[in-house]
């Protein structure tokens, strides 16, 4: 019998127990390619049925992470085909002028491969990952590399912690997420830091 659903998981209970593995692959794929999915939440149910007998915890891991990379790399598509005619005919309602998107496609072209590796920790990074990239124009290839790999680790550990951890994950969740204010301020600081350089070292170059 399936373990009662800690939290906010509780609601997907349903929904795990009457589609099981088609509903994993279905919302992490939806929520890769931009549309409001409880992907990481459905992940990290799934780990806790699969911990309980439930399903299979391999089965699990890798309809995830093939879910991933597909919703991903629809977004990519989405992005590489709509992105860049959308950013430069309404970009500068919000001040994204094409100078500036310009500015963004060289910086992301340098530094893509570690955003689109982390950005699958970081909701709403999550979802807009792969049309960003695409839309800033990363080779395909580079893409797919560094989402795989973000989508093996962010796989890997929701899997792992929730398989072992069972009920508790919602404990260890929360635990997590708390922390994860100090990643991000210092991921800020970082892409701060790298950006400084940047403009230090053309500014060098100019003179």
């Amino acid at each position: 019998m399936a373990p009662p659903l800690p939290g906010p998981l509780a609601h997907l209970a349903p929904l795990l127990s009457h589609y099981g593995y088609w509903a994993v692959g279905g919302v992490v794929l939806v929520e890769d390619f931009g549309i409001p999915a409880p992907g990481e939440t459905i992940l990290i149910a799934a780990g806790v049925y699969a911990g309980a007998g439930e399903l299979n915890v391999v089965v699990v891991a890798l309809i995830a992470f093939a879910a991933a990379i597909v919703g991903d790399n629809i977004g990519y598509l989405v992005g590489r085909f709509g992105g860049r005619a959308f950013v430069h005919r309404w970009g500068r309602y919000v001040f994204l002028t094409p100078k500036r998107f310009e500015a963004a496609e060289r910086f992301f072209s340098r530094h893509g491969g570690k955003i689109v590796t982390v950005a699958r920790f970081i909701e709403g990074l999550r979802q807009a990952n792969g049309i960003i990239a695409g839309t800033t124009g990363m080779h395909w290839l580079r893409f797919l590399a560094f989402n795989a790999l973000g989508a093996a680790l962010w796989v890997g550990l929701w899997v792992t912690l929730a398989y072992f951890a069972g009920t508790h994950i919602s404990t260890v969740y929360d635990e997590i997420r708390r922390y994860e204010v100090y990643v991000l301020l210092a991921l800020g600081l970082l892409a701060v830091a790298l950006v400084v350089r940047h403009l230090l070292r053309r500014g060098h170059r100019e003179d």
